[in-house]
């Protein structure tokens, strides 16, 4: 395709970009051949004060969770799985914004954010392909990070979290934990992420988490004895019964277990959305007006669903979006204005927030020689408060998915490096 904009506000060009341009794609068989809706063929455009508006945020976010004020509060309202102290290095979290109004909107918090080497692997496709927009990708997208030297900070995470509980202890073996892991859509990063390992000198196994077994005091899968877990179960607090040896290993210190439950319900618990709403507890973690107004202007309203105010939740409901509390993916979530009242009472006799609704991007694509409007949410892979990779996700529908024809991931390109501040005309040329 050959397109040109000429952009009427020069201060956001992104939106003429995502919808006219073509230029930048990814052969995504050839990069995930067993998984066509895991990686989108296109790259997405975001404005430079929409980046620099999300990367304060994830600092400020940051600065709020770590502050004694949120760990109290969090020690009140987590199950007792999460209320010991655990020593944690934070490993890396994904915040995700939506970028449709005039500022990013923090929509969630995650602390096994799928997608981080796929991410990095897509980034790595864009830079070899295209000359052009190597040197400010590889600027933009890790903000000046090394992307090379990306997966070795991932790797070095891995290493302070065993060294925080574990000390000199030598580190050998590490088990990557699903739910029948060749069944999930993700299954391609586990096995990025057991080369990783492997590169860093650990032996690294792939392991059903009904299949952990406790023996002899050890944590055992197939015969072999686990060192560190690398958790991506979506049980967050390890509640089900087909989690009971991985449960007893993390609450008797058999195992490493990362992220953890108590990192769970102090980084990415549902309500922190809403109490990182509440002006009075921001003052109480420190943040001054600057900071709070920041985090007023890029969090959504939140609150946590109160069946008291059911009345009032009902007349407002096309305003907000109902996420559960231990929800993910989008699963159990709902739009108000698709509700029926057999749902929301189902809300209201569960735990879960409300959150205004936030409006997405879009990014046009070509599927099967038709252009096709997509919505879009930013993933931030962030640690200690700073981005370390940013990619989308491309989606059909209320919720991300891999299922959309020409959606998933896709890298993000933000264009400050990329045009100048006063670029009128963008021509959009494909070889």
């Amino acid at each position: 395709m050959a397109g040109a904009w000429t952009g009427a506000d020069p201060e956001r060009l992104a939106p003429g970009l995502n919808a006219a341009c073509q230029c930048l794609w990814l052969d995504r068989p050839v990069l995930f051949d067993a998984r066509p809706g895991l990686a989108a063929g296109n790259v997405v455009f975001v404005d430079p004060q929409d980046a620099l508006a999300m990367d304060r945020t994830v600092a400020l976010v940051h600065q709020a969770l770590a502050s004694p004020a949120f760990a109290r509060l969090v020690e009140r309202h987590a199950p007792a799985i999460a209320r010991p102290a655990r020593s944690s290095t934070g490993g890396v979290l994904g915040l995700d914004f939506h970028l449709g109004g005039p500022d990013p909107q923090l929509i969630e918090i995650n602390t096994n954010p799928g997608g981080l080497l796929v991410n990095l692997e897509l980034a790595r496709a864009v830079t070899a392909c295209c000359d052009e927009v190597a040197a400010p990708f590889l600027e933009q997208a890790t903000r000046g990070l090394e992307l090379d030297g990306l997966a070795s900070r991932v790797a070095d995470l891995f290493r302070a979290e065993w060294a925080s509980e574990r000390g000199d202890v030598p580190l050998r073996t590490i088990a990557i934990v699903d739910d029948d892991p060749p069944g999930q859509y993700l299954y391609p990063e586990f096995l990025l992420f057991q080369q990783l390992f492997e590169r860093a000198g650990w032996r690294a196994v792939i392991v059903d988490a009904a299949s952990l077994e406790l023996r002899d005091g050890a944590l055992v899968a197939d015969g072999e004895r686990i060192d560190l877990v690398y958790n991506r179960l979506t049980d967050f607090y390890l509640a089900e019964a087909r989690h009971d040896a991985l449960r007893r290993a993390y609450e008797a210190g058999i195992a490493v277990v990362t992220p953890h439950p108590a990192a769970h319900a102090r980084l990415a618990d549902k309500r922190l959305l809403a109490w990182l709403c509440d002006d009075g507890l921001l003052q109480e973690a420190g943040l001054d007006d600057a900071a709070r107004a920041q985090l007023r202007r890029t969090i959504p309203p939140t609150e946590v669903v109160d069946p008291a105010a059911a009345d009032e939740l009902w007349k407002r409901r096309k305003e907000l979006f109902f996420k559960p509390l231990d929800g993910y993916a989008g699963k159990a979530a709902y739009r108000g204005d698709k509700l029926t009242r057999a749902t929301f009472a189902h809300i209201l006799s569960q735990p879960y927030v409300a959150q205004a609704v936030a409006p997405t991007s879009m990014r046009r694509v070509i599927v099967e020689g038709q252009e096709t409007d997509l919505r879009v949410d930013v993933r931030n892979f962030c640690h200690g408060g700073e981005t370390w990779l940013r990619a989308a996700r491309l989606y059909r529908g209320q919720t991300t998915n891999f299922r959309t024809p020409g959606g998933g991931f896709a890298p993000v390109l933000t264009l400050s490096s990329v045009l100048g501040p006063s670029a009128r005309a963008i021509d959009c040329a494909c070889p």
